[in-house]
């Protein structure tokens, strides 16, 4: 029986607590220093809570969500907050990639992301006959940054934010399993998730029950910002695992082959 490993990337892949994070942070408190009369800059509490509600992946609509609640704070409602989502995006752009018009060109956060794996964690994959692919709620072109050119893939198959639904929806988990099949040129009947959020592990309870056919789990990674914050972990977990999560591991490189391979016996 053929098991195969999907990625989530941010937080998991590479660390975004001085990017994706920071941006976010940065976005709020650019417009609530502009709309109200106290500007707010989230914690990283706070971005934690956020994102274990499981409906924020996107951190664009997680940056206007902190706006309205910053205002709901202060006494406005979140009628009287007149800034478009495209004026949101546009900064928090500006912050991430920075000011270049291509890749080649951007000096944004997105320049100095931490890799959290290397392509020896791939190859051990591959060398133990195990698909993998990646599942991204993250832009085009910032997981083609870091694939195509921090790591070096070479057309790995993935799901982004781009090609459909959003998580929790799996149609995207379900479409890089497809792609896996096609090019291993075999069924796939087990498939492991590893994500970060509460959203990633919603994603694994729902493709359940969309694919049954398929037999799922969802693998919880801790994200770095915890890693060095124990009295913080034991929460995240617990609130992974009521999300879904199977198992919660620190980084995804302790997911080794033969862990992936003892998954696979336990899905029968």
């Amino acid at each position: 029986m053929q098991i195969a490993v999907v990625f989530d990337i941010d937080g998991v892949v590479r660390d975004v607590g001085g990017s994706y994070r920071r941006a976010l942070a940065d976005t709020v408190e650019k417009f609530t220093g502009d709309l109200l009369p106290q500007a707010v800059r989230p914690t990283v509490e706070q971005v934690d809570i956020l994102k274990q509600e499981g409906l924020w992946n996107n951190d664009w609509l997680g940056s206007q969500e902190l706006i309205y609640r910053a205002a709901e704070a202060q006494g406005r409602a979140r009628s009287e907050i007149e800034i478009s989502f495209e004026v949101i995006v546009d900064y928090f752009q500006s912050r991430y990639r920075g000011q270049g018009e291509g890749p080649d060109q951007w000096d944004g956060y997105i320049t100095s992301e931490p890799l959290l794996i290397d392509l020896e964690y791939l190859n051990s994959l591959t060398q133990a006959r195990i698909p993998w692919g990646f599942f991204s709620g993250a832009p085009r072109g910032s997981v083609d940054y870091v694939l195509l050119r921090r790591l070096g893939l070479q057309e790995p198959i993935t799901f982004v934010m781009e090609d459909g639904p959003e998580k929790p929806d799996p149609t995207g988990l379900i479409t890089v399993v497809k792609g896996l099949e096609l090019r291993w040129d075999r069924s796939i009947e087990r498939i492991a998730y590893c994500g970060d959020t509460n959203s990633d592990m919603q994603t694994v309870i729902r493709a359940r029950s969309a694919y049954p056919d398929y037999r799922w789990y969802g693998v919880g990674i801790l994200p770095p910002h915890l890693w060095d914050r124990p009295e913080a972990q034991v929460p995240y977990q617990d609130s992974l695992k009521q999300a879904g999560a199977d198992i919660v591991i620190q980084r995804l490189t302790d997911l080794t082959p033969e862990q992936i391979l003892e998954i696979s016996e336990l899905l029968g």
